[in-house]
């Protein structure tokens, strides 16, 4: 008889993970709370598309999604743009997360996956140390493995016990809360159709104004919770600036939150495996997770077909672990650092960043596939390097913080590099505080 996996919400790494295990054989049936329709916010994604072939799909087809949009950077005060260009090689793309789901969803029921919608997952079944299943509205349901895909504010992981060591709950500055909505577009623009507004109004956060084809899409994001008297009252503000956008709703107008942080310190225990929102899998500075997430479906997948035995446990789920870390979360723990150093800039520090060239067109090689640092800020270009050190000299304050992220940016490269090979509760509780103390500075 197959091994019983369940797999706990439909994020896209939870169904491509299942997809994958049901292919080889394994019983996979995937519990979502919503239905089926109603699954993926009505927005677009931008996402490196080479990720599907991770999980052994083709790549997208021509009309179903776009090359991702050029991009304009603007400081507080809006003076001095840096502009980000997408080159010809770049492979990101932007694509409607609902056709995502049509796609993802389609490829796990033709390997076999059960999908069960209108179901809410309540809690872990734990006995001893070890998950053994989901309580769900309908009852208990009982596995050999059970996959963490429920997102940020996972049901599963924020009720394992504390001896599994994996964090339960998100800080408050960890996660951006954003209101996404596609606009009425009120003009046509020729220059900086995607602007891109950081600290607007000197409030955390940022915004952004993308002026497409049929419409304009506007997302407000901040650090803290807010509601829709402050969308309006911020949307006011945008439009005196911003002449493509109009007043009228045409679709989205929600809200969601955003992990904007390093990777879970611990994503395994006995029978549990967290991934994609779940286990903070978003690139920290961009804060899009679908390519890491579907990257790390087959790192999943290879681990969980390694075992063998069927254990599943902390100890043959650490491949998994370890797997994800070199591949990715090695890169992405380290950009936590820099995201919570951008979190605490000032208005006047982040416009002295732009004024002084310190941040340049030159640097901005973004890219929401790429996970190495310098790809995100050029740091490693000798003339990129010597620009900056001369933009900071006439501000300490500044310099002192840059060199203090540095030195956090290094911590947190060496200790995720020195992981555990294996799985040990000991080393393994003594290295995570050591992971975890590199963000709590």
């Amino acid at each position: 008889m197959a091994n019983r996996i369940l797999v706990a919400g439909g994020g896209h790494g939870g169904i491509a993970a299942a997809a994958l295990l049901a292919r080889r054989g394994y019983s996979v049936t995937v519990y979502e709370k919503h239905a089926r329709e109603a699954m993926g916010y009505d927005w677009t994604d931008i996402f490196d598309g080479r990720a599907f072939a991770a999980v052994g799909m083709e790549y997208p087809q021509k009309g179903t999604f776009r090359p991702k949009p050029d991009m304009t950077f603007y400081s507080p005060s809006l003076t001095v743009p840096v502009r980000q260009r997408t080159t010809a090689d770049t492979r990101d793309i932007q694509m409607e997360r609902k056709e995502i789901y049509n796609r993802l969803i389609s490829y796990a029921q033709q390997a076999g996956v059960t999908f069960v919608y209108r179901t809410q997952v309540l809690e872990p079944v734990i006995f001893g140390n070890r998950v053994v299943g989901i309580r769900t509205e309908q009852g208990i349901e009982y596995a050999d493995l059970v996959i963490d895909a429920a997102g940020i504010d996972s049901p599963l992981r924020s009720r394992l016990p504390a001896s599994l060591g994996i964090q339960n709950h998100v800080d408050e500055s960890e996660q951006l809360y954003v209101y996404r909505g596609f606009y009425e577009k009120a003009a046509d623009i020729t220059e900086d159709k995607f602007k891109f507004l950081l600290l607007h109004q000197n409030i955390p956060g940022l915004c952004w104004v993308a002026a497409e084809k049929d419409y304009t899409d506007v997302l407000i994001g901040r650090f803290h919770a807010f509601d829709m008297d402050e969308v309006e009252s911020t949307l006011q503000v945008l439009r005196q600036s911003e002449k493509c956008l109009g007043t009228k709703l045409l679709r989205g107008g929600c809200f969601a939150r955003i992990p904007v942080r390093q990777p879970l310190g611990v994503l395994v225990a006995d029978g549990y495996a967290a991934i994609g929102d779940s286990a903070f899998m978003t690139m920290p500075v961009i804060g899009s997770g679908i390519a890491n997430s579907l990257r790390a479906a087959a790192i999943l997948a290879r681990a969980v077909t390694a075992d063998k035995s069927g254990a599943f446990s902390a100890q043959t789920l650490w491949n998994y672990q370890r797997g994800f870390y070199k591949e990715i979360g090695n890169k992405t723990a380290p950009l936590a650092c820099v995201t919570q150093m951008l979190a605490k800039c000032t208005g006047s520090e982040l416009d002295y960043i732009f004024e002084s060239g310190i941040l340049h067109t030159d640097d901005m090689a973004i890219s929401v596939g790429l996970h190495d640092m310098d790809s995100i800020l050029g740091i490693l270009k000798p003339d990129g390097v010597k620009r900056k050190l001369k933009g900071l000299a006439g501000n300490r304050a500044l310099r002192s913080k840059l060199l203090q992220t540095g030195v956090r940016i290094s911590e947190a490269a060496a200790v995720t590099a020195a992981m555990p090979k294996a799985y040990d509760d000991r080393k393994v509780t003594s290295w995570v505080k050591k992971y975890d103390a590199c963000f709590k500075r």
